[in-house]
């Protein structure tokens, strides 16, 4: 990797397929090779008061997996406290998701890192407001993109529509990670092996189950 400032956004098939263990893992690659690193999670819902501020617990694995002490507020400039979709949890909260908001708090993040680690909320296209999507940030932010796979039943029909959504969007899809959410699902390897076929992204790691990535390829 040069030495110049780097950033990802790491999105996923759907909700619980293992985005922030992946982003985790993927902040602490980069701080092992000795670079100052940090994860940012834009929109959080899910949160709890922790010494009078809202702090959901993937905000809470981003921070532990990075070596740069940054502003709460820059790391995750929208929390809140229902777990429901973000646009939804946003309007309960009477708040408007902003774009222009979320990208100077990456611009302030990317001023003390060598490498930001953006993670998306939900799907692809997850709404954050009534007129935007998890889309139209990663658009705003125009990062290269991971996408999580989380190989269980429908896996195929879910990660080949987010493939060619983020191509439809001009996005730079950098690779897929092959995450073993069910050990037990019929076919895992065939499934596998079909979306290596079918996505023209490489496939830069295949989890197991509880396993530690290795983010070699990066």
């Amino acid at each position: 990797m040069a030495k110049n400032k780097l950033g990802f956004f790491v999105t996923g098939t759907d909700t619980d397929v293992g985005k922030t263990y992946i982003a985790c893992a993927l902040v602490r690659h980069f701080v092992e090779q000795g670079y100052k690193t940090i994860g940012m999670k834009p929109v959080a819902a899910g949160a709890e008061l922790v010494d009078g501020l809202l702090l959901n617990s993937d905000v809470a694995e981003l921070i532990k997996a990075g070596n740069v002490d940054a502003d709460l507020a820059l790391i995750n400039p929208y929390a809140f406290e229902p777990a429901i979709a973000p646009h939804i949890a946003a309007e309960q909260a009477g708040v408007n998701i902003s774009l222009e908001k979320i990208q100077q708090a990456f611009d302030g993040l990317k001023s003390q890192a060598d490498v930001v680690v953006v993670e998306g909320a939900g799907g692809f296209r997850v709404p954050i407001n009534q007129q935007e999507t998890m889309a139209d940030l990663a658009i705003k932010l125009n990062l290269p993109l991971i996408l999580v796979v989380g190989i269980r039943l429908g896996c195929i029909n879910h990660a080949l529509m987010t493939v060619g959504s983020i191509k439809a969007a001009g996005l730079n899809l950098v690779g897929w990670v092959a995450n073993r959410i069910d050990p037990n699902m019929p076919a895992l390897e065939e499934n596998i092996a079909t979306l290596k076929a079918m996505i023209k992204a490489p496939c830069i790691v295949d989890v197991a189950w509880n396993e530690e990535p290795s983010f070699s390829q990066i």
